[in-house]
C-alpha cells in the first residue's frame, strides 16, 4: 500500500450535533490545499481525516506540508497502512521505520484501538510489536520512560496504520465554520496575525484596506496584496476589498480640529468595513488594536470609535505586547513584508498632539463639520476588489 496522511481533529470532537457539518468544511479545506498537488481521496472517520494518494503523481510531501497549515487539525502522521494481523503490522513497522530505527538509540510502541474487535489488547499489541522491533534492530534499546522514538500503531476499521511521532497541526477550528467577518488589513505587522488569530477560530474573512495614493504609495497596496496572499495559505482564498481614502482623509483634514484627526478616520473605517460586511454576510469587523500601544488604542478613543458600529468588534491582539506579536508574525510568514519601509493610510496627516482620552460627544461634534453619509459611499463606490 501507498504511504498515507493521517490527520487528527481538534475541537471539533467536542461538537454535538453539528459535528459533521465541521468534519464537512474541514474536508472542503484540505481538498482545497491538495488542489494542484495529484490526485487523493479525502475521508473522514473516527475522528481522523484520512488524505489519500490515488496515483504516482500525488506529491505525498508536498501534501503533508500543506496540511500543516489547515485549521482545525491538531496532529499530522505520515502512516503506512496493513492488515488488521499482528505480524502484518510487525513486518511494517520493521520496514517502513527503518530508518528511524537505525538512527534512534532507544524506542517503545504505542497502540490505540479503535477496532475494538482486534483480538489484542493495547498493551499486547505493543509488546508484541516491541518485542519483533527489538530484535530485528538489537542497537535500539526499549525505552518505555524516555524514548528516543515512539512508534505509533493504529488499528482502525479500515486497515492497521504505523508511524513514528506526529507533528502538530494549526489548531482551531475549520476555516467557514464560524461565520464571515470583515477584517482590516494594513500594511503593519498587527492586522495579519489579527486575520491570522480569527480565522483560527473557524471564520472566512474578507479583508479591507484603505489606500490613500497619492500620500501612500502603489508599493504600500503591492505590499499589502502580498500580506493577503500569504495568509491565503491559512484563510484559505480571499477577495481583497481596496478602498479609496484620500478624500476622506483630506476632509477630515481640511474641517476637523487636528487632535481628532485620527479618531475620525478611524470612525469612517468602521463605517465602510461594517457596510462592506453587510453586504457580504459578515458579522464582526476584526481589528489588530492593542490596548495603550498608540493613542487611537486607548479604552476612550476605542470606544469612540466602535460607537459607529452596531457590528461586534473582535480585537484578538488587545492584550498582548509587541514581542508576542512580532512572533506570532515571525511564524506565520508575514513579519518580513509587514516590515518593508511603505506606509499605509495611518501615517497620512498624523495629528501632533492626539486626544488621547476623548470624550464621544467632542469627537462627534468635531465630526460635525464632515458629510459623513457621503463620503462613506463615495469610498464604497470606489472600492477595488482583488482575488487573493
Amino acid at each position: 500500500m501507498r504511504d498515507i496522511i493521517l490527520l487528527k481533529l481538534g475541537e471539533i470532537v467536542l461538537k454535538g450535533l453539528n459535528r459533521r457539518s465541521f468534519e464537512q468544511k474541514l474536508m472542503g479545506n484540505v481538498r482545497r490545499r491538495l488542489l494542484g498537488l495529484g490526485n487523493f481521496r479525502v475521508s473522514c472517520l473516527q475522528s481522523t481525516v484520512y488524505v489519500e494518494p490515488l496515483d504516482d503523481e500525488a506529491d505525498l510531501d508536498a501534501a503533508f506540508a500543506a496540511m500543516q497549515d489547515v485549521f482545525g487539525i491538531v496532529k499530522i502522521s505520515r502512516a503506512a497502512a496493513c492488515e488488521k494481523e499482528k505480524e502484518a503490522i510487525a513486518r511494517l513497522a520493521i520496514a517502513y521505520l527503518r530508518e528511524d530505527m537505525l538512527r534512534a538509540k532507544s524506542f517503545k510502541v504505542e497502540s490505540k484501538r479503535s477496532d475494538k474487535s482486534f483480538p489484542l489488547t493495547s498493551i499486547q499489541l505493543s509488546q508484541y510489536v516491541g518485542g519483533e522491533l527489538a530484535e530485528a534492530y538489537p542497537n535500539c534499546a526499549v525505552d518505555v520512560h524516555e524514548p528516543e522514538l515512539t512508534v505509533n500503531v493504529e488499528i482502525r476499521d479500515l486497515a492497521a496504520y504505523v508511524h513514528a511521532a506526529p507533528v502538530d497541526g494549526a489548531g482551531g477550528l475549520p476555516v467557514g465554520s464560524n461565520g464571515i467577518a470583515v477584517s482590516l488589513l494594513s500594511g503593519g505587522i498587527d492586522s495579519p496575525v489579527s486575520t491570522y488569530m480569527i480565522a483560527r477560530r473557524g471564520v472566512r474573512l474578507i479583508p479591507v484596506h484603505f489606500f490613500s495614493f497619492p500620500y501612500t504609495s502603489q508599493q504600500a497596496k503591492e505590499k499589502v496584496i502580498e500580506l493577503g496572499k500569504l495568509l491565503t495559505a491559512y484563510c484559505g482564498n480571499m477577495t481583497l476589498e481596496v478602498v479609496p481614502f484620500t478624500h476622506i482623509q483630506e476632509e477630515i483634514r481640511d474641517k476637523c480640529p487636528e487632535e481628532y484627526f485620527t479618531l475620525i478616520m478611524r470612525r469612517f473605517m468602521m463605517r465602510i468595513a461594517e457596510e462592506i460586511a453587510r453586504y457580504n454576510g459578515g458579522k464582526a469587523i476584526v481589528t489588530g488594536e492593542n490596548l495603550g500601544q498608540v493613542a487611537s488604542q486607548t479604552m476612550e478613543a476605542m470606544a469612540s470609535t466602535q460607537a459607529v458600529t452596531t457590528l461586534p468588534v473582535l480585537q484578538p491582539l488587545i492584550g498582548m505586547d509587541k514581542e508576542e506579536i512580532v512572533r506570532m508574525a515571525r511564524k506565520i510568514g508575514t513579519f518580513e513584508t509587514s516590515i518593508l519601509p511603505y506606509e499605509d493610510c495611518c501615517t497620512v496627516f498624523t495629528p501632533r498632539h492626539p486626544r488621547t482620552h476623548p470624550k464621544l460627544e467632542d469627537v462627534e461634534a468635531a465630526e460635525a463639520a464632515l458629510a459623513v453619509d457621503a463620503l462613506v459611499q463615495e469610498a464604497l463606490q470606489g472600492r477595488e476588489q482583488i482575488r487573493l
